[in-house]
């Protein structure tokens, strides 16, 4: 394992490039689609597909490549990752990941401090949270016990999957969540939306996590170096 602040770094600056990339690849792409929506959301989508692919390539064998303090504990639980350590990841993810939402704003003109105020609530969006994560989780599990080659695509194609079939374009990690509500833009969320979303995904990645030890078996899978 590599040591702590050397995986905390590439914790940090993963979380600021995927975060910088889903804001500013949406900022970009509502620009460009003249108001078309789904052509929006498909470049948000390709972008940050392209990213996680080359991010979790890259940090995977530093520090597991979680960016996502849901991953973190789920890794945690599975004794993949010390307990404080997992409390670290997530404050230098949310963290990072902030700064990365201001980057973005700068590249674009846009002021840096910003207040969401895109509505993102009711019943259909927190399933979709739910099953976003789970399906992060799940496959992050699988693929890192059976085929760990297969980590970065699997992650960067699931995602751009659930982008599109899950109602909420699968947000899936906590940080993102709320670093997403200081974004008054294509990716946004209000900051009055925040909680459920957060509980949603963090049920979600339990779940997920349980029926990975079901179908994977119970023992480690090593999301260390995922």
């Amino acid at each position: 394992m590599a040591p702590r602040w050397r995986r905390l770094l590439a914790e940090g600056i993963g979380s600021a490039m995927l975060f910088a990339t889903v804001i500013g690849s949406g900022i970009m792409a509502e620009r460009l689609a003249g108001g078309n929506l789904a052509v929006a959301l498909l470049g948000n989508t390709v972008a940050t597909g392209a990213m996680l692919f080359v991010l979790v390539a890259m940090f995977g064998p530093v520090s597991g490549a979680h960016f996502n303090p849901a991953v973190s504990v789920v890794a945690a639980a599975r004794n993949d990752l010390g307990w404080g350590d997992a409390g670290l990841y997530a404050v230098v993810q949310l963290g990072c990941g902030i700064v990365g939402v201001w980057i973005a704003h700068a590249m674009f003109g846009e002021p840096i401090l910003q207040i969401s105020t895109h509505a993102r609530t009711g019943i259909g969006q927190w399933t979709g949270e739910a099953v976003a994560t789970f399906g992060l989780v799940l496959t992050i599990l699988g693929t890192v016990r059976h085929r760990p080659e297969w980590v970065p695509a699997g992650v960067a194609l699931y995602i751009v999957a659930a982008y599109w079939f899950t109602s909420s374009t699968s947000f899936a990690n906590p940080a993102i969540t709320v670093a997403r509500s200081l974004s008054n833009s294509f990716a946004g969320i209000r900051p009055a939306d925040v909680v459920p979303f957060v509980l949603a995904q963090f049920a979600g990645a339990g779940f997920g996590a349980l029926a990975g030890g079901l179908l994977f078996g119970p023992h480690p899978s090593d999301m260390r170096s995922a």
